[in-house]
């Protein structure tokens, strides 16, 4: 073993803070990456506050990773060292029940390994990107065509990149459809970016006039006011699909009652809380589906990384330098606020070093 430096929560309520964590030092079949971008992800923070119930201490989170290979394993054939390389949300599976055969490691029917917090069915803890470096299996880790100079606007497509792409395809979207996102999140705004590059006519609904322009410039054709209900009547029993990102609780049947006959809509954000109770009828009158979707598997991953690059798709970020203190605070909103001041503070501090 070898000790690494990174950021951390020892409990629930504590700050992060630096501590050291080991990492193996490289199997045969390894592949060891000097992190050089980690993103943010809602789900860092669900688990450094326990608010999922299954935490393990101390937590190093981060599933978004990009970096530099610089070390290999004597078996490992896709990789070499300074090639540029990310790891996602899990870094091992069962590799031989029904999901894992066919390539949806992230169902593993035996768990898959997380990035951190360790087994889905429990386990040895893992430990994450808010850390110098990581070892992975050669199997889990994912080729980056992107440039290097992209880097830090890749790192988030290793979660929400992948957890829109992933529904996206499976339901087929496509020219022709007119496909409904909600929310414009980390989660959403990806949405809006892959579903148009599909040749989707794309639908954003959000709760803020305020984001209106944004959802056009990202590649929306259409936005809707969630919270007018003139503006939704429009849409009633219009959408082909929907793909519903946001993270907290909230009334599933506004949306549901704007699918055709035989649609779907698939939530991927995953609240703390349960949502409020649906109507059935809302889904019994036009045989409309909801659905959920998780990430997708190695395969699929890598073929969402690799459209990306061809459609020139990357997150819209902001680089945030000791975002580890930024994410001490008590939720993600009041985490992004401080995580903005550090960035106008720093910004700062380098005008002044420059006059």
């Amino acid at each position: 073993m070898v000790k690494v430096k990174a950021f951390g929560a020892k409990s629930a309520s504590s700050l992060l803070s630096a501590l050291e964590i080991d990492r193996r030092v490289p199997n045969p079949e390894d592949v060891q990456i000097e992190i050089l971008y980690c993103g943010v992800c809602h789900s860092d923070l669900h688990t450094a506050r326990n608010e999922w119930k299954n935490t393990q201490y101390p937590s190093v989170t981060g599933h978004e990773i990009v970096g530099r290979v610089v070390a290999i394993g004597n078996k490992v054939k896709k990789f070499k060292v300074g090639d540029l390389a990310g790891v996602g949300c899990f870094i091992d599976s069962c590799g031989h029940c029904g999901s894992c055969k066919e390539h949806e490691e992230q169902y593993c029917e035996n768990g898959w390994t997380g990035t951190y917090n360790g087994p889905a069915f429990g386990g040895e803890n893992t430990y994450g990107g808010y850390s110098k470096s990581i070892v992975v299996k050669e199997s889990f880790v994912l080729k980056i065509s992107h440039s290097e100079k992209e880097l830090p606007s890749v790192a988030p497509l290793l979660c929400a990149g992948i957890t829109l792409y992933s529904p996206l395809k499976k339901w087929k979207v496509g020219s022709g459809q007119k496909v409904g996102i909600v929310g414009l999140g980390g989660l959403g705004h990806m949405g809006v970016k892959i579903a148009n590059a599909m040749g989707a006519h794309v639908v954003l609904f959000t709760t803020s006039k305020n984001k209106i322009q944004d959802g056009l410039k990202l590649g929306a054709k259409e936005v809707c006011i969630s919270t007018d209900e003139t503006q939704m009547a429009k849409y009633q029993n219009q959408l082909d699909f929907i793909v519903n990102t946001v993270a907290s609780p909230h009334k599933l049947d506004v949306y549901l009652n704007l699918l055709k006959k035989d649609s779907t809509m698939t939530l991927v954000g995953a609240p703390a809380d349960p949502h409020p109770s649906i109507e059935v009828f809302s889904l019994i009158f036009k045989r409309r589906h909801l659905a959920g979707s998780l990430v997708g598997g190695i395969k699929e991953t890598q073929e969402m990384l690799d459209f990306c690059a061809k459609h020139k798709l990357v997150s819209d970020i902001e680089i945030i330098k000791k975002v580890s203190i930024a994410l001490s605070r008590k939720n993600f909103e009041e985490a992004i606020t401080y995580a903005r001041e550090l960035k106008a503070k720093y910004k700062q501090e380098e005008n002044n070093q420059k006059s």
